[in-house]
């Protein structure tokens, strides 16, 4: 259990996503090191764009929405991994396989109004079934970043552009079908999760071209039908973790959290647009929500009941369930080439996350 004053001076250091030193280009080398298997290196405009101040605060928004600040063991050992870093990881995908100045950026910007906590905020709005409230504003922050408009009027692209990635079927596209933004979340999490190594997840991204779906629409497919299913069973694997027990209590809890930090003025809705060390900071400031914030650094296992049993804040937390439904070159989707892949999508989705859910 984590004690009241073990964080009363700033939040743990060892628990927030990575801020990148920036000065020169050691944020690129740093991220290069790691995501290099995306390309070999990063273009102008996704240097320069990733510099503005509008990219920079997606350095301090995890990819996990919060659950990496507690103490669940699925997630309390995961190394740092920011909506940045998933960002750049997208747009250094779409570029590798379109060299599109104006997709690429797209890829780059698509997370760029993401609050602290990222899909937190869908749990907090009410909209955590579609998952859509996060990117309210994107057209709004890339048009008030002056640093930004300039690196775009530059490159000859102006808002409309880049503002929106789905309009761009390799950037982003219906689910389960396969896109950058996707690829890459699903890539880093088979790392972060120790689902896949390295060389593994090297191996699935060699296997991929641009071709066209049944749609006659590009997207990425692979060309080897083992690697694809594969995959598939993969990135199952990181879905069930998105939806599981420990993830939905987490982001709940933390939903509540920060709604009665509105309600009481700790914090107000503008503050969901800052950074996750200025919240935490806030929340630690007064005797309540400090409480609160230690409380859910402390949660590590959950209880699962059919009907609640004794005392404790229970709930029942239905959540968006993704995966993702690769296409094989010539062949067609995983699921109509792979019967044990059709079964195991069919079971994931057949869950009707009824139980009542107790996190402890």
């Amino acid at each position: 259990m984590t004690r009241q004053g073990d964080d009363a001076g700033a939040p743990d250091p060892r628990k927030l996503p990575r801020v990148f030193d920036i000065a020169g280009k050691s944020w690129y080398n740093k991220y290069m090191e790691h995501y290099k298997i995306y390309h070999n290196d990063i273009p102008a405009i996704i240097r320069a764009c990733a510099e503005t101040p509008c990219m920079q605060r997606l350095k301090t928004v995890g990819m996990n929405c919060g659950c990496e600040y507690t103490a669940f063991p699925r997630f309390a050992g995961l190394q740092p991994y920011s909506r940045f870093d998933h960002s750049l990881g997208a747009a250094l995908i779409v570029w590798h396989f379109t060299h599109d100045e104006k997709q690429s950026a797209a890829g780059l910007l698509h997370d760029v109004a993401t609050p602290v906590f990222a899909h937190v905020v869908d749990f907090l709005h009410g909209d955590y079934l579609v998952q859509e409230s996060t990117e309210d504003g994107t057209r709004a922050v890339i048009g008030d970043d002056e640093a930004l408009q300039r690196v775009l009027s530059a490159h000859g692209l102006v808002t409309d552009d880049v503002c929106d990635y789905h309009i761009y079927p390799i950037a982003d596209n219906d689910s389960p079908r396969l896109s950058a933004d996707r690829l890459e979340y699903t890539l880093g999490n088979l790392l972060n999760y120790r689902i896949r190594t390295l060389g593994e997840v090297k191996a699935f991204y060699a296997d991929l071209s641009v071709g066209a779906n049944e749609d006659g629409v590009p997207e990425l497919v692979f060309s080897d039908a083992q690697t694809a299913e594969d995959f598939a069973f993969a990135s199952l694997a990181c879905s069930k973790i998105y939806v599981s027990d420990e993830d939905r209590c987490a982001m709940q809890m933390l939903s509540e959290l920060l709604r009665d930090a509105i309600a009481c003025g700790v914090l107000s809705e503008a503050d969901l647009r800052t950074t996750e060390p200025e919240v935490i900071a806030k929340l630690l400031r007064t005797e309540q929500t400090a409480a609160a914030w230690h409380r859910y650094r402390a949660y590590r296992s959950v209880r699962r009941a059919d009907t609640p049993t004794g005392k404790g804040l229970w709930r029942k937390i239905p959540a968006k369930k993704r995966y993702i439904d690769p296409l094989i070159q010539g062949v067609g989707r995983v699921s109509a080439h792979s019967d044990a892949f059709h079964t195991a999508v069919h079971a994931f989705l057949s869950d009707p996350q009824t139980e009542w859910l107790l996190s402890e």
